[in-house]
């Protein structure tokens, strides 16, 4: 793993224990894959990570300057599979919700990954995401009701919590956008839902195709087949809902995961 802190490689790395990502996870950050030590849609990541501020409230990020750190994490270290994390926080503040008036902290993190397998399993929380929060379609640092679900997950032999949103209309999982196919027609859940605007979920749409919808979850039982798309995870099918078995890959589930193939090189690099 090699860390960039605040302009500099550290080989030690620390953040304060006042950061207001620490304190209250006030901060964003966005999850990048790395192929052969070549950052997949960095460009789209990045404009992500100044939307998420903004909507936050913090500082907009210098981009060019976390393109840097991402430069630098990444030199000699080829990764053939791996993943950068970039958080943005509203760095040194009081020990409260108020902020500081301190620089913001921004870190770059660079670690293997492994690959998902092709399927997986899921289940349906009870919690619903609030699509009219102050945070909806945000990617904060405050992922406290993600850890919580995901732990539901792992209990029940899943790898990935689903949500639906107050109005009980399927919304997202806790870090991957899901598509389904009911009568041959591909559909995920529009931003409306509260879902993030996922960048593996926007190239689907862009190089499949699909209709942004929003449905009651139970619209799942009618599903031919059903994905989890997400950057660590591209394109999985699910083979498992709950209780209920949904065949994986479906036919669609597969021709959307070669398109991801074949279109993927085009985004590698800087």
């Amino acid at each position: 793993m090699r860390s960039w802190v605040n302009g500099r490689l550290e080989d030690h790395p620390t953040v304060g224990v006042t950061d207001h990502g620490f304190t209250v996870g006030d901060g964003v950050f966005e999850a990048i894959k790395v192929v052969e030590g070549r950052p997949f849609a960095l460009g789209l990541h990045l404009q992500r990570l100044r939307r998420s501020a903004a909507g936050l409230g913090l500082p907009e990020p210098d981009l060019e300057e976390v393109r840097r750190g991402v430069q630098e994490v990444l030199d000699g270290d080829a990764l053939p599979l791996g993943r950068i994390r970039i958080t943005f926080t509203g760095g040194p503040s009081p020990l409260g919700s108020n902020r500081g008036d301190a620089d913001p902290t921004l870190v770059v993190v660079a670690a293997e990954m492994s690959k998902w397998p092709e399927t997986t399993t899921v289940v349906t929380v009870p919690w619903p995401r609030n699509e009219k929060g102050a945070l909806a379609g945000l990617k904060t640092t405050s992922y406290g009701e993600n850890v919580l679900a995901l732990a539901r997950a792992h209990e029940a032999g899943a790898t990935e919590a689903i949500f639906a949103n107050t109005q009980g209309q399927l919304c997202e999982g806790t870090g991957s956008n899901v598509f389904y196919v009911v009568d041959g027609e591909l559909r995920t859940p529009s931003l409306a839902s509260g879902c993030l605007a996922g960048i593996t979920r926007h190239l689907v749409l862009e190089w499949y195709g699909g209709r942004e919808v929003d449905e009651p979850i139970e619209v799942i039982e009618q599903a031919s087949e059903v994905f989890l798309v997400s950057t660590t995870r591209d394109v999985q099918g699910i083979s498992r809902w709950d209780d209920t078995a949904v065949t994986a890959p479906g036919s669609v589930t597969t021709e959307v995961a070669q398109v991801w193939r074949d279109r993927e090189p085009e985004l590698l690099g800087f």
